[in-house]
């Protein structure tokens, strides 16, 4: 196994979700990349670990977080509070870990690549048509354009690393 890259040493590609339907055409640009086999990465993870990913973190705002992430420790909690704002509007930052968390992360699994992009695809629809009920572990309560900024930032800090070019 190669060393990991320094994710937050990768110059990534500028990305910027203002809805779903602009995740979903950048999804195409890489689908139809991938196709040809000119897709590239700039990062760990291979396509398919990227997209499952994103899927897995929408879907648990709807089906419940792992027993990992459900409760996260209160100081991390207490400090993201005062970040709400820049992780809703901003951009999400680079190479964080989860602490207490294998990997420093879930949802990242490898596999099929038709199948994460058909994943994350149903899973963007979902959000485009309904809220999640739950509170957010970190965030807590959120409104649906809340949830769909926080997805949309987490799809264009993980999508900047795959490049259709």
């Amino acid at each position: 196994m190669s060393t990991p890259i320094d994710t937050g040493k990768v110059a990534r590609r500028p990305l910027r979700f203002g809805a779903v339907a602009d995740a979903k055409r950048e999804i195409e640009k890489i689908r139809a990349a991938y196709a040809v086999g000119r897709l590239k990465t700039k990062g760990n993870w291979t396509p398919a670990q990227v997209l499952n990913h994103l899927a897995a973190f929408i879907e648990y705002a709807y089906v419940g977080y792992p027993p990992a992430l459900a409760k996260p420790p209160w100081m991390i909690r207490f400090i993201l509070k005062f970040m709400k704002s820049r992780y809703l509007y901003k951009s999400m930052p680079v190479g964080v870990r989860i602490p207490g968390v294998p990997g420093g992360t879930l949802g990242a699994e490898e596999g099929d690549f038709a199948r994460a992009d058909a994943r994350l695809v149903a899973a963007l629809t979902r959000l485009e048509r309904e809220a999640p009920v739950g509170p957010n572990p970190v965030f807590g309560p959120l409104t649906h354009a809340e949830w769909t900024n926080l997805h949309l930032r987490h799809c264009e800090l993980h999508l900047a690393f795959l490049d259709p070019a």
